[in-house]
């Protein structure tokens, strides 16, 4: 498989973005790394309440199916981690290198 990138921009609830923050570092990005994926940064936009981050999957299987095997995962039905309780709205593109 080619490697894929997404470019994921996540607009927070009001009050809520520091929360987000700290569950994606703790929770959603060890599960990732744990499942292949690379995560190349992310960076908070405050003054729009955008989280905007870098994901990216180069294995065996294609992105949708290694994303399809987290959100099945156990470790993520244990979080309890909604994410329309912290987004008001996620815009999701793929994205290649052009260096």
């Amino acid at each position: 498989m080619t490697k894929t990138t997404q470019l994921r921009t996540y607009t927070v609830r009001d009050g809520l973005f520091d929360e987000w923050v700290e569950r994606w570092r703790e929770e959603i990005v060890p599960l990732r790394l744990k499942l292949g994926f690379a995560i190349a940064g992310a960076w908070a936009d405050r003054e729009r309440n955008q989280f905007i981050w870098l994901i990216s999957y180069d294995g065996p299987e294609s992105f949708a199916e290694r994303n399809a095997l987290y959100w099945s995962s156990p470790e993520r039905s244990a979080m309890g981690l909604n994410p329309g309780a912290y987004l008001v709205a996620a815009e999701e593109r793929t994205v290649e290198s052009v260096r």
